[in-house]
């Protein structure tokens, strides 16, 4: 009988203790506890994504729908960084919000048709919930090497807050890291010396802080345009340096081409844009803007060369409000020097002169898929996919329609390959 009791406290013990740590496990953060797997299971990953943009979090969803496990890792502390972080308060997305629709889940009805940057990133987040996207953040990808024995991709990653380092191994790898990835500003002489404010694009917010300021803002893609405008609507005595041709065009006009595009050649397409554009525009030459001798969808195709979409720069233009002026050469104090050799004084500088890729520093074993500046060799529509079960996403310069399409191709494909 004292046998059966004593066997029967150690069994009521031993419960209570296996209690305590389940119920302790429970506790834990789903988040603590997938990672916890995620550590285990890592040899067994199938894919790996690098980046944790739209492309990469469309690619994640398309493969999550299918059941095809995968991991994102992302060098920021947090998902779509370039939109959360690093964008202007006034932006909105330039196309119709049908051709900026992630796969499986399209932007709410009650969005306007060109959607601001505060909806379209609550439109982010609900997909990476409803997706169940959980991305490894601050992983910057020190190197990725493709294993022939095994035919699978080794990724060698630093957490940027540990500092330490950590390997992954997948079947498939992913390059999602965006065409804007690592901001560019041009070596210009005399920029260490000049005296006021300079910053790149991705730190301006807004121009209420330069009300009664003369700020220049360097760069006449669609970023640059927006900025100057900005500035000018705060009160900031505001110039631009246009270095070369660009067409602008309408929201209304982008669309119309979008839909042409689908039933009418390409060069048809831009002969009736450019007429439009001189039409509701007029000879901007006079102030300082000249029309490119291509076409605004040729030169989108062949060279990446988005046209500028005008949402109300051209009219300060013409007005005076913002001065164009050519490129700079040289800056000395606070005077910038432009190629027609004058010069005038800057409170501050806005560099809006696009993005590098750094893809080319960490991706090994690749001369097929991607050139030095992290741009696909081949042509669209084969721009996607490339030998060894490498993939990119989001990098044929066809904005977050194509990253779209890119995903979709990249789930299936690697599908059938399983």
């Amino acid at each position: 009988i004292h046998t059966y009791i004593l066997l029967g406290c150690s069994l009521l013990v031993f419960s209570s203790s296996l209690w305590q740590q389940k119920g302790s496990e429970l506790r834990e953060s789903p988040r603590s506890i997938s990672y916890k797997l995620l550590k285990m299971e890592i040899q067994e990953e199938v894919a790996i994504i690098v980046g944790a943009g739209p492309s990469g979090l469309a690619t994640a969803a398309c493969l999550n729908r299918l059941s095809i496990r995968n991991i994102v890792v992302e060098r920021e502390d947090c998902f779509a960084a370039l939109w959360k972080k690093k964008s202007y308060d006034r932006l909105h997305l330039h196309l119709a919000k049908q051709f900026c629709e992630l796969p499986h889940m399209s932007l709410p009805i009650s969005y306007p048709t060109y959607v601001s940057r505060k909806q379209f990133i609550q439109y982010l987040d609900d997909y990476v919930s409803h997706f169940n996207i959980s991305p490894l953040y601050h992983r910057s990808v020190e190197s990725a090497n493709y294993d022939e024995v095994t035919g699978k991709w080794n990724v060698k990653v630093r957490n940027v807050s540990s500092d330490e380092t950590e390997e992954f191994s997948g079947s498939f790898l992913v390059v999602a890291t965006g065409e804007t990835s690592d901001a560019f500003v041009p070596e210009v002489e005399g920029l260490t010396s000049f005296v006021g404010e300079v910053i790149h694009s991705t730190q301006f917010k807004s121009g209420e802080k330069y009300s009664h300021k003369n700020v220049l803002v360097v760069g006449s893609g669609n970023s640059g345009m927006e900025i100057a405008l900005d500035l000018s609507n705060h009160g900031a005595n505001t110039s631009i340096a246009v270095r070369s041709p660009l067409h602008i065009l309408s929201r209304e006009m982008v669309y119309l081409g979008l839909v042409l595009l689908k039933y009418i050649p390409c060069h048809m397409v831009d002969s009736l844009l450019v007429m439009l554009s001189k039409l509701r525009y007029g000879d901007l030459s006079k102030y300082g803007i000249e029309r490119p001798q291509e076409g605004p969808f040729s030169l989108k195709i062949k060279y990446g060369k988005y046209p500028v979409i005008d949402v109300g720069t051209c009219k300060k233009i013409k007005s005076g409000q913002i001065q164009v002026l050519p490129a700079i050469t040289s800056l000395r104090g606070n005077d910038v020097v432009f190629e027609d050799g004058k010069s005038h004084p800057f409170d501050a500088i806005v560099f809006a002169t696009g993005f590098k890729r750094s893809t080319n520093k960490w991706l090994k074993d690749d001369d097929y898929l991607l050139n030095e500046d992290g741009i696909p060799k081949p042509s669209f529509p084969n721009h996607w996919r490339g030998k060894n079960r490498l993939y990119c996403a989001g990098l044929a310069r066809r904005g977050l329609y194509g990253a779209a399409m890119d995903a979709q191709n990249i789930a299936n494909d690697i599908k059938s390959l399983l």
